[in-house]
């Protein structure tokens, strides 16, 4: 089982997928990673040897920014928006989306599950 940054690796999984199990890497990065560590991409995460578990993991402190450290930066970002009251630090605070998308319909990742507004249902008839 590989640990790099943190993150356990799946063993079964090829490392180049298995390199985007970390909060920071995707697809493109996982290949420069990997090319820069000098490791085949189709080699299984269990079959790494040490050396080549190491080169991945200095080759990802050195060069890029992942899990808490660019969780945190990112969270600062946006809480910068909101106090400076930017339009985008707005709809973050409101939970809507922030890049121009409509919400007459749609948005609902945003805006969470739609709740009906009164007169929704009909009334019952009552005796007089």
């Amino acid at each position: 089982m590989a640990r790099i940054a943190g993150v356990v690796i799946p063993s079964d999984k090829q490392v180049h997928i298995g390199l985007t199990y970390i909060y920071g890497i995707g697809p493109k990065v996982a290949k420069d990673i990997l090319t820069a560590a000098n490791v085949e991409p189709t080699t299984r995460v269990k079959d790494l040897t040490e050396a080549e578990e190491a080169r991945l993991r200095d080759v990802i402190s050195a060069n890029h920014l992942v899990e808490g450290d660019l969780q945190r930066i990112t969270a600062n970002n946006v809480k910068r928006l909101k106090d400076v009251g930017t339009y985008r630090g707005l709809r973050h605070k409101a939970g809507l989306p922030t890049r121009g998308q409509r919400t007459r319909t749609n948005a609902r990742t945003r805006k969470g599950r739609a709740v009906a507004v009164g007169g929704a249902q009909p009334k019952a008839a009552s005796k007089t």
